[in-house]
């Protein structure tokens, strides 16, 4: 069976979309639970996992940088799917009723659920760990009298036999993480046989910043030929200070021959130029965790 790494333990949000994901395809993963981010991309790479689903961006704390600088560094990888997954966290304790003095999660859930913690547990202190699914376990083996709370999934609460007393506490309700499902790329073709159609493609350029006007005339090769741009990126190209790499989100437009042509034009004024794939674009609407 086909086997796909997501960040673990079980019980995160990365399970919760991996699990989604699996259900919407026809040919089902084996779903592997990898310690970070970086070892399940490297598994993809070394063919140790057929594929796996990594968080790119989410809508309140930003871009996911790991995931941004190993699509960067590697010609090895293609984009297969990009899944958009709606974020929803709940407080779960041990026992009810007792006062919560201190509240654990990951870095952004507490971040992301900063304005119902200062309503109702201003007193509490916050402390961040690994990930929402170890905050559920620490408050699992935590005596009741240490007062912990965990922000996580339903899952990782149930899965730990913790109490839910809050549920969708994030600050903002179109809060949403959006995934990439990574496959190496000669087996692109292999393991999206049932995509019928793509929606997006990613371009990934650094550009001579010394070049006056260069990023934007990138840019216009898009625009004259109405190909829509829908987001672009910037990280350090690791060559040297104020050097960076451009990531450019793009729609696929109807004609191909202006895409081509704008690709083309891109990467003629590019010092170099990588495009991972052209891919569908998944909505999990109205997703419970």
């Amino acid at each position: 069976m086909r086997r796909m790494g997501f960040l673990g333990p079980a019980g995160t949000h990365s399970e919760a979309a991996a699990m989604y994901l699996n259900n919407q395809l026809q040919q089902p993963y084996e779903l592997v639970a990898c310690a970070n981010i970086y070892t399940e991309i490297q598994a993809v790479e070394k063919g140790e996992l057929d594929a796996c689903l990594v968080p790119v961006e989410n809508s309140i704390e930003g871009s996911i940088n790991i995931t941004l600088d190993t699509l960067m560094a590697s010609d090895e990888l293609s984009i297969a799917r990009e899944l958009i997954w709606g974020v929803h966290n709940s407080l779960m304790v041990k026992e009810p009723g007792v006062k919560i003095r201190k509240i654990l999660s990951h870095a952004q859930p507490l971040s992301q659920c900063r304005e119902y913690i200062l309503n109702n547990y201003p007193e509490a202190q916050l402390e961040a760990v690994v990930s929402t699914a170890a905050a559920a376990h620490q408050v699992a083996v935590s005596s009741v009298e240490d007062g912990l709370a965990a922000i996580c999934t339903r899952r990782a609460g149930e899965l730990n036999k913790l109490h839910c007393i809050g549920d969708n506490i994030e600050d903002l309700a179109n809060n949403c993480t959006r995934f990439y499902q990574l496959v190496r790329a000669d087996r692109v073709q292999e393991l999206t046989q049932d995509i019928e159609q793509v929606d997006k493609t990613l371009l990934i350029c650094q550009i001579d910043g010394k070049d006056a006007g260069r990023l934007c005339e990138v840019l216009l090769e898009l625009a004259t030929r109405d190909v829509n741009m829908t987001r672009i990126e910037s990280r350090p190209a690791k060559t040297g200070l104020g050097e960076y790499v451009f990531f450019l989100d793009v729609d696929i437009p109807k004609r191909q021959d202006m895409f081509e042509a704008a690709l083309q034009g891109i990467r003629r004024k590019s010092m170099w130029l990588r495009n991972p794939g052209k891919f569908p674009v998944l909505l999990a609407a109205n997703n419970r965790q």
